[in-house]
């Protein structure tokens, strides 16, 4: 049988891993400096953990896992003849891999509420699934890197959640644009338009704006049954200014006497003034009124980042859900939190040539191998080598000089190292710098350094 990968994922070469891992690096240390402590959960969980928090099209993505036994003998016969899908996935499975880092977050704040000390701020950097469509800079199997609070209403969480995203995105050298806006914005729109029994299907639609356009968007909204009057009412959404405060501005007249849109346009004044004030360049910040975001459990700000000289998608993305852990049993537990998308980030760095030298796993020196005592001595060398944090290997057998320097030269390793008779005679070392071509003897002392 030819192997094969399952769409929507891949292998990961060695200078790959490393790259990753710079990547990975630096969010952490990010991560600790901003006051985050380190979390890990299962990669999956039982589906009615997850179900239900997405909105119906995150539901329809969850990779469900089949229970273990003879499940076909617990389906019902009616349900299996009609091939309801819905009813069957219940009778089938009981567990999914994880959608994605929040609500298993939220699971485990509710599970362990009483041990925590809020507010409590956990960063989370593991894989999650889902069963979407794979195309460039998406994929099936990818990791997120979260960052979230819990415990706190305060706006100045999210005032700080910006300046991480700035800081980690200005340390990759990653030029960004953080998107923003508020739910209760959206709420407040949908009032504005008639159409608050309608909010979920008209957030969706919206959501997707960058991808189908103002027709694309329009056609969905009459699709799902929302009046012509109300999406005229709602036009001006698609010609904003570039100034974020006078947009709020704009929205503030259009929201006279809309108590939840009126708080949605403070809580992002506020967050935008704090930005501006703290220094953060009015270039990096949009408010974009059109941002959705489709996930049904954010409640006021949400975030979203763009990189600005590569076509991709969000490299970023997050928002403030007041009500997650209820549907947990455990209210009044206020949350936000934002992610780093790992996989675009790398795609954005490897486009714009932004990874230094030092972030490919290179082995600093191979022995060439001659045989006899010269192998033990250079296994002795070795040792004192890996002993100093130094990587070294020794090539395994005693071959020809010249398929040795190949090997060297494949793997991208620095230098040959010859210790031959003479060398061990003279406690001296001799090697090449296969990038410069440079070849010396230096004493053993000096070697070691």
């Amino acid at each position: 049988m030819k192997p094969s990968l399952a769409k929507g994922t891949r292998d990961f070469t060695a200078q790959e891993v490393s790259r990753r891992k710079y990547i990975i690096n630096i969010l952490q240390n990010n991560f600790e400096l901003f006051g985050f402590q380190p979390l890990e959960t299962p990669s999956f969980e039982n589906l009615s953990t997850l179900t239900g928090k997405y909105g119906e099209e995150g539901d329809r993505l969850i990779f469900k896992i089949l229970s273990s036994g003879e499940y076909a003998a617990k389906v019902n016969q009616e349900d299996w003849d009609n091939k309801n899908h819905q009813k069957l996935t219940s009778q089938i499975s009981d567990k999914a891999l994880r959608y994605d880092l929040t609500v298993p977050f939220a699971r485990f704040v509710a599970m362990n509420h009483g041990k925590l000390t809020f507010p409590f701020k956990r960063y989370q950097i593991q894989p999650v699934w889902r069963a979407d469509r794979p195309q460039k800079g998406r994929f099936r199997e990818f990791y997120q890197c979260d960052a979230d609070v819990v415990g706190s209403e305060s706006l100045f969480q999210e005032v700080d959640l910006v300046q991480l995203y700035l800081k980690s995105f200005s340390d990759l050298k990653v030029p960004v644009t953080i998107h923003m806006n508020n739910r209760k914005i959206l709420s407040g729109l949908a009032e504005y338009a008639g159409i608050t029994d309608k909010l979920i299907d008209f957030t969706v639609a919206l959501d997707k704006l960058d991808k189908i356009g103002k027709e694309g968007v329009v056609k969905e909204l009459l699709e799902r049954e929302i009046s012509q009057e109300s999406i005229d009412k709602l036009d001006f959404l698609f010609e904003q200014s570039d100034d974020a405060l006078e947009n709020l501005l704009q929205l503030k007249e259009k929201f006279a006497g809309n108590e939840i849109g009126m708080k949605g346009v403070e809580e992002l004044e506020f967050v935008l003034t704090q930005s501006l004030n703290l220094g953060v360049n009015s270039q990096n910040l949009v408010f974009n009124i059109t941002l959705a975001r489709g996930l049904d459990y954010y409640t006021g700000a949400i975030f979203e980042v763009k990189a600005d000289e590569v076509a991709m998608g969000s490299i970023g993305g997050g928002g403030r859900y007041d009500n997650l852990t209820e549907v947990f049993g455990v209210k009044n537990i206020p949350g936000i939190g934002i992610s780093f998308g790992l996989d675009r980030i790398y795609l954005v760095m490897e486009e714009l040539n932004l990874f230094p030298e030092e972030a490919s796993s290179k082995i600093e020196y191979l022995f060439a191998n001659f045989g006899g005592e010269e192998t033990t001595e250079a296994l002795k060398l070795i040792m004192q080598l890996r002993a100093k944090g130094i990587s070294a290997e020794l090539y395994p057998e005693s071959a020809k000089i010249n398929k040795q320097f190949t090997y060297a030269e494949k793997k991208g390793i620095k230098n040959l190292v010859f210790l031959g008779e003479e060398e061990i005679k003279n406690g001296n070392v001799t090697f090449k710098n296969l990038e410069a071509g440079e070849q010396k003897t230096v004493s053993l002392e000096e070697f070691l350094g």
